[in-house]
């Protein structure tokens, strides 16, 4: 028996996004009930053509608006959530239907295999890297199906979180709290690297702000409960205190800023080398980490700041 599903796709309007209506027209294997683009932009402007979709506004609120927005409009037994950047294979219906078919119902969720291509002629950029951690992560919505009844059950996504960061894991412990499985299932998806900007590494540092509402509502421990890498933000701490001591001591005229001075420039090129090292070295991403490098932990303890501020009143 072929699945109940529906497809919810979040979009920004991005072009990529007639990629993956395509896949869902012409693919092989049981088509969904219904297709859902949830346009996500504070003032929706036109989106590449929708062939046939139902498209609903969510406001500008972040992806997880989005999704609730999209998964509560629809009455299926499942809800499979794609992002508007990935490709997904020809026959992706028939594979989605293949991991839905004889699943337990403690199973809440079945979670795609992510690929991200990387280039053959050199080593990947910092920011490559950053999106090719996609394809280890845990609870990607990229492409994830979700039971709708789980979902209600929890009530969605934490539409606190405002950027696509942590939303996925929340959502993901929240249901395993309440006795449920999440599976990864066998089919595949390609996910590419996004074009990105000089100053794409800094706006990420926003995420912080995420990571103080995750620590409030799952614990100490979260981290390791979504099988992340420790962060570096205690060292970005450090070096950012480091670098207002040698200001401050600097106006005083101190001789103790020589001091705080290297201990500043020693981890920033310790940062900027740990990115740097790893990739293509041309000049351009040489440019980049060292401009980026000094702003980042500064930006990090500022974004983690407001965040606990924020969040401050927030229990678990």
């Amino acid at each position: 028996m072929s699945p109940d599903y529906a497809v919810v796709i979040p979009t920004v309007g991005r072009d990529s996004l007639t990629v993956v209506l395509d896949a869902l027209e012409r693919g092989s294997g049981p088509p969904p009930r219904e297709v859902i683009v949830v346009d996500d932009r504070p003032e929706p402007g036109p989106l590449p053509p929708t062939r046939g979709a139902r498209v609903l506004r969510s406001g500008g609120r972040g992806p997880a608006a989005a999704r609730n927005a999209g998964w509560r409009a629809a009455c299926c037994e499942w809800i499979a959530f794609l992002d508007d950047d990935v490709v997904p294979p020809h026959d992706w219906k028939r594979r989605l239907a293949d991991d839905l078919a004889g699943l337990d119902l403690d199973v809440a969720g079945s979670q795609a295999h992510l690929t991200v291509p990387l280039p053959d002629d050199r080593r990947p950029t910092d920011w490559e890297r950053g999106t090719a951690g996609l394809a280890e992560a845990r609870w990607i919505t990229a492409d994830m199906a979700y039971r709708r009844a789980a979902l209600a059950h929890v009530g969605g996504f934490d539409e606190r979180f405002p950027r696509a960061y942590r939303e996925d894991a929340e959502l993901a412990l929240r249901l395993q709290d309440e006795g449920y499985r999440i599976v990864r299932g066998a089919r595949r998806t390609t996910h590419p690297v996004r074009a990105s900007d000089f100053f794409a590494s800094l706006r990420q540092q926003r995420g912080n702000a995420d990571d103080a509402l995750m620590r409030r509502l799952v614990g100490e421990g979260w981290r390791e409960r979504i099988g992340g890498h420790p962060g570096r933000l205690r060292r970005h701490a450090v070096t950012t205190a480091a670098g207002a001591l040698t200001v401050l001591l600097g106006l005083l005229r101190s001789r103790a800023a020589l001091v705080t001075g290297a201990v500043w420039a020693a981890l920033t090129a310790r940062f900027a080398a740990e990115r740097i090292l790893p990739g293509p070295r041309t000049g351009d991403e040489v440019l980049r980490m060292v401009v980026t490098s000094l702003a980042i932990p500064p930006a990090a303890c500022a974004h983690r700041l407001r965040g606990e501020l924020r969040h401050r009143a927030v229990r678990r």
